[in-house]
């Protein structure tokens, strides 16, 4: 099966589960008696270098980071209203961690938007507080890649969003 949405070296990515990243190389591994192509990512964030292999990069949700104005949707997003979250966190929390894994800008910006507003109703949950911090890292690591800004700039967006509700 060959991969329609293949990346470059040099490219910028977005792997949800694990960061904003970029392509260092591509190489072959043997596995079994054929050999497979895999992506070499970099992810700036937590130091690391992971292999995907690209017959499974879509799979797992690893895309190019949005463009200028795909950017500035999510932002806008950000300060709109919403429906209300389950109350019971553990199913809240496995929708957002599906959101996160689904990995759009959008779906990123939506898991922000309500576990920050949740967090100023009552404190989250350990596990809710770690996906909010891995979703706005990721947020903000995307949008200043694609806006060409600080990530404090991004960061001070964001926030002045998430306060306009």
């Amino acid at each position: 099966m060959v991969n329609t949405n293949s990346f470059q070296i040099q490219q910028k990515i977005v792997y949800p589960s694990q960061g904003v990243g970029v392509i260092t190389d591509i190489v072959e591994k043997k596995f079994k008696d054929s050999s497979v192509p895999y992506y070499v990512i970099y992810i700036e964030v937590t130091d690391m270098t992971i292999m995907v292999p690209v017959d499974k990069a879509e799979e797992l949700g690893v895309r190019q980071t949005v463009s200028e104005e795909e950017a500035y949707r999510a932002l806008e997003l950000i300060g709109e209203d919403y429906e209300p979250i389950p109350s019971d966190w553990k199913m809240r929390y496995q929708m957002n961690l599906d959101l996160l894994k689904k990995g759009s800008v959008n779906d990123i910006a939506s898991i922000v938007r309500s576990l920050y507003h949740r967090s100023k109703v009552k404190e989250l949950p350990i596990l809710e507080r770690k996906l909010y911090d891995s979703a706005l890292k990721l947020l903000e690591d995307e949008i200043s890649i694609s806006l060409g800004k600080s990530k404090e700039e991004v960061d001070s967006l964001i926030f002045a969003r998430l306060e306009l509700r």
